[in-house]
């Protein structure tokens, strides 16, 4: 059995760079000390904002500066305990700076309080007066928008300095994941012992060819859940009572209504996707999974088994390197300066791609303001791997190019825009790929990878979106929520999906334990949307050509500048239209149709 890597055994040449952040952790410390410091540059505008608009921008201003140098130093923390969640010396400066994190956000709440306070029409004349404020233009509309639901000035203060408390559901969820939760080795048929954890479970054993490998891994794995139960319950629970309070104290119609303001989309949007995607899209992956079962010759196919290759003796590796060259082929369309950006992530050290001991399970890209993205994941040779790289630096590219664009209040859109640039990555790759050419067996794996997008973000994030709509409106009818009723209801939606074609395990119903994004509002919905935008606008390309990703590429440098509707109006996709769903759902169909062909 191979021992796990510990952080200090990594290579480093496979490690991101976090010396482009801070040469060293004295220098991050020394920049928290100045940060405290630089408070003053906006607290000493407290009491002036109705003063003059001179006033308000250079508050305005101040308080950009001081956000983008906190966000670099809590981004530091936070990739360093990515790195080993199980250090207490990271997670204790993970700690130190989401404290300061809290107090910096309550010592500027006013800026938001006194700026709501002033008499109507004063901002509009501030913004006549002084053209340089039209950058802030979209945080004040935000901020306007909001003023139905804000509470006293003391209050929001108050609730400001709470952050740290607020945000302690998913720091819980986090710590226990990484730094506690322990899987048993487990064997294969001829005996061979193999180590378990999130990420060799979620990157090698889960979609393994071999049956007895992959279901006496998932036994593994679920052992390893069933002791935290109860533990991720309540801390899931917390996260949704904050809310149900944070509603009705702000007076919203629902928890949901509270979480969708800031994505800033109808609420029809929200509930057409999870309605539509799960009615339409469940015929099309049931008919995969029947697929699945008969190829594989399973007598029943359990949960464990739905992203198991079909053709469990081919199965192409791919190296990090060889897979950089495919990646930068793929995206060739999106011009040469995105493509010299990606570039510049594979020669800088922006990934990191080994797994360790305590290192963070999944992957994401964090993007720091004024310095470039980091992406986390774990590599392991494999086709879907460079997907999740693609769509990773989607992310990194969109973030870099808004970042060179916009000042830093303006470079993060809402939510249900945010996956859209990360999946349209891969649709290119996976376009690419088949466009390739190659036999029948490589183009019926390269459906299936693609298959795994689909399935990804809108199966998998979209059956947690489900999970959190039931568990929100639950709670809201006096509900409690526990580890039992999060069992119940993810079974119950699982079944709900895939009917009798999946058997729904004990260990499937726990699947609510895996994922961080309960924590982030209502983000594992906004999945499905980007998948939904970046299909349309990959066939728009085929139809119009290759001129639209220059559209889209000012649609990234945009940033927050709009709401996710308009920047996607902006490229000729109306998705406020249920059709663009639809479409989406039947080229899955499609997908599934050419497969069962194949076998």
């Amino acid at each position: 059995m191979n021992k796990p890597l510990t952080r200090s055994e990594v290579a480093v040449d496979a490690t991101w760079d976090l010396d482009d952040l801070f040469p060293t952790r004295d220098d991050w410390l020394a920049e928290l000390t100045g940060i405290e410091k630089a408070v003053d540059t906006v607290a000493r505008h407290r009491g002036h904002l109705g003063e003059a608009a001179a006033i308000l921008l250079a508050c305005l201003d101040a308080r950009d500066a001081l956000q983008a140098r906190l966000q670099r130093a809590g981004i530091y923390a936070g990739l360093r305990n990515s790195e080993d969640g199980g250090d207490a010396g990271r997670q204790s400066d993970l700690a130190n700076a989401a404290s300061l994190a809290a107090r910096v956000e309550a010592a500027v709440k006013f800026v938001d309080t006194e700026i709501l306070a002033l008499p109507d029409g004063t901002v509009e004349g501030y913004l006549r007066a002084q053209p340089m404020l039209a950058v802030h233009k979209p945080d004040l509309d935000d901020l306007a928008a909001l003023k139905p639901h804000m509470l006293s000035a003391e209050t929001e203060r108050v609730l400001a300095g709470l952050g740290e408390v607020l945000d302690a559901p998913y720091m819980t969820y986090t710590r226990s994941k990484t730094s506690d939760m322990r899987f048993e080795p487990f064997t294969d048929a001829a005996g061979t012992s193999y180590p378990n954890s999130f990420n060799l479970y979620e990157w090698t054993y889960e979609a393994s060819p071999d049956a007895h490998v992959r279901r006496a891994a998932w036994s593994s794995f679920c052992a390893g859940l069933v002791p935290y139960q109860n533990t991720f319950g309540a801390t899931f629970a917390t996260e949704v009572s904050k809310n149900v309070v944070l509603a009705r104290t702000r007076g919203y119609q629902s928890a949901e209504h509270f979480l969708l303001q800031q994505h800033k989309v109808p609420f029809e949007l929200y509930t057409n996707v999870l309605d539509t995607i799960q009615a339409e899209l469940a015929p099309h992956m049931r008919r995969y999974a029947r697929l699945r079962q008969r190829v594989l010759g399973l007598d029943r196919l359990l949960y464990c088994d739905i992203k198991a290759p079909l053709d469990p003796d081919y199965a192409p590796a791919l190296g990090f390197d060889e897979a950089s060259t495919l990646i930068l082929g793929a995206l060739e369309p999106m011009g040469a300066e995105y493509v010299d950006l990606m570039r510049t992530a594979f020669q800088r050290r922006w990934v990191d791609r080994v797994d360790n001991v305590g290192k963070a399970s999944g992957a994401f890209c964090a993007s720091p303001y004024g310095v470039h993205p980091f992406i986390l994941m774990t590599w392991t040779n494999s086709m879907r791997d460079a997907f999740v790289l693609a769509h990773e630096l989607g992310h990194a590219g969109h973030f870099a190019l808004a970042g060179r664009s916009q000042k830093y209040v303006n470079t993060r859109p809402a939510m249900p825009f945010v996956e859209a640039p990360s999946i349209m990555n891969e649709v290119l790759l996976s376009r690419h790929i088949l466009a390739r050419g190659g036999d029948q067996r490589m183009r019926r794996w390269v459906l299936m990878q693609v298959l795994g997008t689909y399935h990804h973000n809108f199966v998998t994030h979209l059956l947690e979106a489900e999970l959190q709509r039931q568990a929100y409106r639950l709670a809201e009818g006096g509900k409690p929520v526990t580890a039992a009723l999060l069992n119940e209801r993810k079974r119950a939606i699982l079944t709900g999906f895939w009917g009798d074609a999946v058997d729904i395990d004990e260990g499937a119903a726990m699947t609510w334990m895996r994922q961080p994004h309960y924590y982030f509002g209502l983000y594992p919905y906004t999945y499905s949307v980007g998948l939904v935008a970046a299909t349309a606008l990959a066939e728009k390309a085929n139809s119009e050509g290759p001129s639209v990703f220059a559209g889209w590429l000012d649609v990234l440098r945009a940033g927050g500048t709009l709401p996710p509707l308009d920047l996607m109006r902006k490229v000729g996709i109306d998705l406020s239209s249920p059709q663009p769903v639809r479409d989406a759902v039947a080229y899955v169909g499609r997908l599934v149709d050419e497969l069962e062909a194949a076998f």
